[in-house]
């Protein structure tokens, strides 16, 4: 697994290598420096910032930025997703979740999500999602 960036004097979600590890140091500031970051456009009204993947096919974490009442449309985790609200709140077939909460996805686990208020979340994934609705690809 590589960070997206190499460039240790980047924005603060630059991974560093220490003893074969990823570190990101200044992780819980990101709601506040997300400007600085090379976002990639993921859905409409939804950018993510990917902190590290591999292969496309296994492992990754991203930031993923929700504009207000932006949405991922229906899709199947094919391994655990964890999701922690940096900021804002989103929402699929559980409930809301605001800053702060964590929800696990397990495997097979199906859902579309709507952020009504946008949000950040720290997503990461086991292996990628696969879209059920319009798409049939394997982005996460």
């Amino acid at each position: 697994m590589k960070p997206e960036s190499s460039d240790p004097s980047a924005a603060p979600a630059t991974g560093e290598r220490l003893h074969g590890s990823l570190v990101f140091p200044n992780l819980s500031m990101l709601a506040a420096h997300q400007n600085g970051l090379a976002w990639e456009p993921f859905h409409p009204g939804v950018d993510i910032h990917w902190l590290y993947r591999q292969d496309g096919h296994g492992a990754s974490a991203a930031l993923i930025r929700f504009q207000p009442g932006a949405s991922v449309p229906l899709h199947e985790h094919r391994g655990l997703e964890h999701i922690y609200i940096l900021r804002g709140s989103q929402s699929d077939g559980n409930g809301r979740l605001s800053a702060g909460s964590l929800m696990v996805h397990l495997p097979g686990t199906r859902h579309s999500i709507v952020s009504e208020e946008g949000c950040l979340v720290l997503a990461i994934y086991e292996k990628p999602a696969r879209f059920v609705v319009g798409n049939g690809g394997d982005e996460p």
